[in-house]
Formats: structure tokens, sequence, C-alpha cells
């Protein structure tokens, strides 16, 4: 290979990383920008007054403009129907999120994440949450599209304890008229009457993760300036240098 050849690949391979690394920064700059978009809409949209049950969306459009809505439902459980998903933690302990539809006068329900039970020690498929309170109850939650989901083999497998569950599959399989979201229960207001049913409700809250972006636009810009310093100086400067030194 001629030196002019050499010299030129050597020139587009820096150019088109120079390219690469820059575009890589500007890019998790804008993904920094995108989470702090959606959690100021996030915030925005808890702030609005709580729903009730005739203001639920009956619609994934709908429902996708109530996610994060605060909502305030007065209803009974259906216990029979209860789900166990398995293999969530919080505050760094195993456990399952409880999951129970409840009951409009109307004959409608909502499916509830009511909250998180441990798991047992020794049988992990033992499940001894407490049932939820009967008669007439009021639940104060956010608005989801479903249960988060985790990595798994295969389709979504019917049963009492299960890995994830599907809100529209669970409306076939339950064969109730459930509205196509998912309520997220929290804990009331000091003022209110606690709960009562044992289940820890200390939910993550959506974190939006601006310092992991910026962090790893800083590491793509670095690299970007030491591809751009070290072209230079082996193509430009110590050339330069070496031909402008004094001849012995």
């Amino acid at each position: 290979m001629s030196p002019v050849v050499r010299r030129a690949l050597v020139w587009a391979v820096a150019i088109a990383t120079t390219a690469l690394t820059a575009r890589l920064g500007v890019w998790q700059l804008d993904r920094a920008q995108q989470k702090l978009q959606w959690q100021a809409a996030a915030e925005r949209q808890r702030a609005l007054p709580a729903l009730a049950w005739t203001e639920l969306g009956a619609t994934p459009q709908g429902v996708a403009a109530q996610v994060h809505r605060a909502v305030v439902l007065r209803g009974q459980w259906l216990p029979e129907h209860t789900v166990f998903l398995d293999n969530r933690q919080m505050n760094g302990q195993p456990g399952f999120f409880v999951l129970t539809p409840l009951r409009h006068g109307s004959g409608g329900a909502v499916l509830v994440q009511r909250g998180w039970w441990p798991r047992d020690v020794l049988d992990r498929s033992l499940v001894s949450a407490p049932p939820p309170p009967v008669g007439e109850v009021e639940v104060r939650g956010r608005i989801a599209l479903g249960p988060a989901r985790l990595a798994e083999l295969g389709a979504d497998t019917p049963g009492r304890l299960r890995q994830n569950l599907d809100v529209v599959g669970f409306a076939r399989e339950s064969r109730l008229a459930l509205v196509p979201l998912l309520v997220v229960q929290e804990d009331p207001p000091e003022s209110a009457p606690a709960v009562g049913d044992g289940l820890k409700r200390d939910w993550l809250q959506p974190a939006t993760g601006t310092a992991k972006h910026h962090g790893y636009a800083a590491q793509w810009f670095a690299l970007c300036a030491l591809v751009v310093g070290l072209t230079l100086w082996f193509q430009i400067i110590r050339p330069w240098r070496h031909r402008s030194r004094p001849s012995p």
C-alpha cells in the first residue's frame, strides 16, 4: 500500500470515527432531554384531578391519554380472580405483586395492582398473602397501561401464580368486563383510614436517569476529541515537526 493510499485511509477512518462518536454523544443528550420531557408530562398528569369510574378510558387511545392520572374508585374486590406475579422485588426483597379486580356496582371492573407480598423462604410457590377486605372499599391509585413485564419464554401462562399478565388477555380469560388499564393502588393520605391489608406499596417512582445519559455523552465526546487530537498529531503536527528539523 502506497503512503498516499495509507494516509487517505487513515483520514477516512478518523473522519468516520469522529462523526460516529459525536453523533452518539448528541444522541445521549437527546435521550436525556426526552426523559426530562417525559417526567414533566407525568408530573402534569399526576397534578390533574382524580378520575372516577365513569371517566376511565375505554379504548387504548383513551387509556394512553390517562396514564399517570390519579383515580379514586369505590367498589368490591373479586378475590377469586386474584393473580400473583412472581419475581417482583420491593426494597431489594423478592416477592409477588398482588393483582385483584375491583368491581363497580354497574358490573364493570378494573384490575388493581394492590401491593407487594414477600416470597416464602422455604417454598417459592406458596403464597400466603391475606385476602382483600370484604364489602365496598375505596381505592386510591394511579393509572398504568399494565403490569411491568419481565423476560419470559413463550406466551403468558394462566393460573394463580404467573410471570406476566396482559390486561386484555386476562379480561377474556376471566370473562370480566375489565377496563383496558391497570390501577396501581397507593396508600391513602394520613387523614383517611388505612387500607389494612398487610401489603406493601412502596412503589418505585419513575426516575429520569439523565445523569447516566449525560455521563455517556461525556464519554462519547471525550473519545471524539481523542480521535481528533491523535489524528492531528500523527497526520499533521508530527510530520510537520519532523520536516522542520534542521538536517544534521
